[in-house]
């Protein structure tokens, strides 16, 4: 599904600032995998969503989805079949338009030059759809009026509306409270299996690696030094992870927080 092959990113080549921000990085994402990727500030997490998504050109090296090279490809095209939240709860919507009318656009996202009206079946669909995150009744409301949470698994309704190739979380819990970041992640899990959707999703927060997904990815310094699915992802537990950080880098920090959180 998704292929990463022998991927660089520098920055400021050639230049005293020169930043190896990836180095040589080799990943394969199997279609329905759910991808934790954790590590400490600096290890290349958002970097390496940035490659995917578009954000940032590649240095060397190759990425592919579904057997078609995007390398090279602008983030615009990239965004018809890459979806991707942010922490920010601000990022997935429009503050100034309707419920209703942001998830008519995104709807039709990926439909080139397509705009559906809003007509009264579409809206029975949109108020079924916003049932469970209890915002049915407020379709004409501005998305400005709502909460980080609301707004949060507003953004995570509507990137699966247009059923993307592959769903990128980046650290989309870590702006809420832990009440609404348990209910976001409850959203984001149920979505996943109903729509079943391939994702990855960065997180802040470790038992949350542990406990969603099928797969977790390990980074540290622009490197995957960990990278654990099935039967032996089931067994894992924080302080296991501590210890294999530990154990595979020869390093240790001043706290376990500050390991694999932001």
């Amino acid at each position: 599904m998704l292929d990463i092959k022998h991927v660089t990113k520098v920055f400021f080549p050639g230049t005293v600032n020169e930043k190896v921000a990836l180095e040589d990085i080799n990943l394969h994402v199997n279609e329905g995998d759910v991808v934790c990727v954790i590590g400490s500030n600096g290890s290349g997490k958002s970097t390496l969503f940035n490659m995917i998504a578009g954000t940032f050109p590649v240095t060397n090296g190759t990425i592919s989805i579904n057997g078609k090279d995007i390398t090279n490809a602008p983030e615009y095209k990239r965004a018809f079949y890459i979806g991707r939240i942010f922490q920010d709860p601000t990022k997935g919507t429009s503050a100034n338009m309707s419920i209703e009318d942001n998830m008519n656009l995104a709807y039709t996202k990926g439909m080139k030059g397509i705009r559906f009206s809003l007509t009264n079946e579409r809206r029975r669909e949109f108020r079924k759809l916003l049932e469970p995150i209890g915002l049915e009744d407020r379709m004409q409301d501005n998305v400005g009026l709502l909460s980080g949470g609301q707004r949060q698994a507003l953004t995570l309704l509507m990137a699966t509306l247009s059923h993307p190739s592959l769903m990128l979380l980046d650290e989309h819990t870590a702006a809420l409270d832990p009440r609404n970041a348990e209910v976001v992640m409850e959203l984001t899990k149920k979505y996943i299996e109903q729509e079943k959707l391939t994702a990855m999703m960065v997180t802040h927060n470790m038992q949350f690696a542990i406990d969603y997904g099928n797969r977790l990815i390990m980074m540290d310094e622009g490197h995957i030094i960990l990278d654990i699915s099935g039967e032996e992802k089931s067994k894992l537990t924080v302080p296991l992870l501590v210890d294999k950080f530990r154990e595979i880098r020869k390093k240790d920090y001043t706290s376990d927080e500050g390991l694999l959180t932001e």
